[in-house]
């Protein structure tokens, strides 16, 4: 790890680690931050003690972020556009990085200080999506290529959808609960349990359900919102010391062949589909290495780019053997082959068995690119892991007793945690970034409903309030702030 970083000017060096550090700082934060949403059923019912229920949660969520892989992370990475992923450079991947991490970490300190289960999924990509459009602002380029407003949508659709599921699903959880066992101890709350059975602790299945289900919710938190810091980290190294990042170097030489021949496959699926595709990718129209000198990701270049990626990678078994310069034009060359097969699986006439191909194909074409040093996954699981130790006060009284007009019964907390470690893991298969604080939260408050106790409107107000500000206030801030730091570099 440390020859990574060797030969870089001083500069280079300070803001990198500047830049490191402020990642890990939004992961930390992200850590005491999102505890309570893992750990508030399991500590309010009295299922396991603080400091025990804390510590396994910091540990599942380690275990999580180490073996979650990089989906999501890709999925947060691409909500900026191609180009900017293309042609950011020292300066500027400066600017984007410190501008998008200071924003999500004032929201989320904030949030977190007035005991708000805000969510730092909803922060973070705010905060992407303001440094986008700013960007698009700054260099006079179009608002509607500013994002990447395909996959914005999907993250937003899931963003959505998931506590709304997690509402409904819990609530029907619930009554299924009910309708199965009406007479059970699991439908008292910890004070009624105390008071009529003299018992600290939920009966023994409901805790062992309660426990397991917390865990679950702290592994799939891990591997979801763990994957977010990863993108974070991998967006600094690419976009500040992209000569060691742009490309995994330690991929095997079979990787690289595979990369080629996905690149030769990409190019015979195109001629086979030449009725269809021709006329949007210019096929057959392009010379030879006809590729402009500023590049850009053009789907009338397809042609010209498959030629000049196969050309840089002829003969090459070790990406160590191209030059920085090298590295930089095949993952821009990736990349562009990757959007373009990307917008080509979504045009009428192509048959589902030729979508599918193409899907494979962009696996592989991605396979050297879309990639995590260990060292990466590592440092972001120990600040996950720490910060998941700290912190957890403030919010779980909101989830236990603020959301509700009574106390959470020992049934309501089992139906929320299997609900949200169901919906996330899902997600996770899925590569969706969703919200662990919304969908717990809400299926809370679905229980609350099913149970037929009431809403705290004041608190479920305040709830939605922050659900609905986090995106507008991140993205204001991220935009504002790298619209100082960029007028600051020129």
């Amino acid at each position: 790890m440390i020859d990574l970083f060797s030969g870089l000017d001083a500069w280079v060096l300070v803001s990198l680690l500047l830049a490191l550090t402020f990642v890990l700082a939004f992961e930390f934060i992200n850590g005491f931050h999102d505890t309570a949403n893992a750990v508030a059923t399991v500590i309010y019912t009295k299922a396991m003690p603080p400091h025990l229920a804390v510590f396994f949660s910091g540990v599942f969520n380690f275990l999580g972020v180490l073996l979650g892989g990089v989906g999501v992370a890709y999925a947060i990475v691409h909500l900026l556009p191609v180009e900017l992923l293309i042609n950011v450079n020292t300066g500027h991947g400066l600017a984007m990085v410190f501008s998008l991490l200071a924003a999500a970490i004032t929201w989320n300190l904030g949030t977190w200080y007035f005991g708000i289960p805000a969510s730092s999924s909803h922060t973070l990509i705010g905060s992407i999506l303001g440094v986008g459009l700013a960007n698009a602002l700054i260099n006079d380029i179009p608002l509607g290529d500013g994002v990447n407003w395909q996959k914005a949508i999907d993250i937003g659709m899931s963003l959505v959808a998931s506590p709304l599921a997690g509402f409904a699903v819990a609530a029907l959880l619930l009554i299924g609960l009910k309708w199965w066992r009406p007479l059970s101890k699991m439908h008292k709350t910890p004070e009624q349990r105390r008071k009529l059975d003299d018992k600290k602790h939920p009966p023994f299945w409901n805790r062992l359900v309660l426990v397991i289900s917390a865990m679950a919710v702290s592994f799939v938190h891990g591997s979801n919102d763990g994957q977010k810091g990863i993108g974070l980290i991998m967006l600094v190294l690419i976009g500040i010391v992209p000569a060691q990042f742009v490309l995994d170097l330690n991929s095997t030489t079979y990787q690289i062949e595979r990369t080629r021949d996905a690149t030769l496959h990409l190019n015979q699926f195109y001629q086979r589909n030449e009725a269809t595709l021709g006329e949007f990718l210019a096929l057959g129209k392009a010379k030879e290495g006809d590729l402009p000198e500023q590049f850009s990701c053009n789907p009338q270049q397809t042609e010209p780019t498959i030629n000049a990626l196969l050309q840089s990678l002829k003969g090459v078994s070790d990406y160590r053997s191209l030059s920085p310069e090298q590295r930089v034009e095949v993952r821009r060359y990736l990349l562009c082959l990757d959007d373009t097969a990307k917008k080509v699986g979504k045009l009428p006439g192509l048959q589902a068995r030729e979508k599918a191909d193409l899907d494979k194909l962009r696996k592989d074409l991605t396979a050297t690119t879309e990639y995590a040093p260990f060292w990466v996954i590592l440092a972001v699981a120990l600040a996950l892991g720490l910060g998941t130790m700290v912190g957890w006060k403030r919010v779980v009284l909101t989830i236990g007793e603020k959301i509700g007009k009574s106390g959470m019964t020992y049934a309501q907390g089992m139906s929320a945690q299997i609900t949200a470690a169901c919906a996330i893991g899902l997600a996770n298969i899925f590569s969706l970034p969703v919200s662990t604080t919304h969908v717990l939260s809400s299926g809370v408050a679905g229980t609350m409903v099913a149970n037929k106790s009431g809403l705290q409107g004041g608190t479920v107000k305040t709830i939605l309030l922050a659900w609905v500000l986090t995106l507008p206030a991140s993205m204001g801030l991220a935009a504002g702030l790298f619209w100082l730091a960029s007028k600051a570099i020129n």
